[in-house]
């Protein structure tokens, strides 16, 4: 028998829709990060992009457990002396709730040339309201 591996123009791609209100973080961003690297098809291949595309919408309305909120620290840096910035995930939260998402799921892909493919076909919003209707998205739980 041979192994066959699938060709990245006959791969078809779905578009998924995923509403975060209520939703706990790490939990929405491990079940994206499945999709967008489509270990949900039987034709799964490590090296091979095989995944669909995701769009997130109330992205502000994202659940925390615990004490995170207030707790959870990230954190980087500029690459200058002094320049570490720290934010926590509350003040994020409010700012900016697409980048809390898209690092959340960022941290669950390969990092590599694949993983930077990956992370392109994740779209995050922070209301109801997506341009992505063309493309009609199938609504998941």
């Amino acid at each position: 028998m041979r192994t066959s591996f699938p060709k990245k123009a006959a791969i078809e791609r779905k578009w998924y829709l995923i509403d975060a209100s209520g939703l706990v973080l790490g939990r929405l961003a491990a079940k994206v990060a499945s999709i967008l690297r489509g270990k949900h098809r039987p034709i799964f291949t490590p090296h091979v992009d095989t995944g669909d595309f995701v769009v997130v919408i109330n992205a502000d309305k994202i659940r925390f457990t615990g004490k995170k909120l207030d707790n959870k620290v990230y954190q980087h840096h500029s690459g200058y002396p002094g320049g570490l910035k720290t934010e926590k995930a509350g003040d994020l939260l409010k700012s900016n709730p697409e980048r809390l998402i898209t690092m959340a799921v960022w941290g669950m892909l390969p990092k590599n040339s694949l993983g930077r493919d990956l992370i392109k076909k994740l779209k995050v919003y922070k209301g109801q309201e997506h341009p992505h209707t063309a493309q009609k998205p199938e609504a998941l739980s």
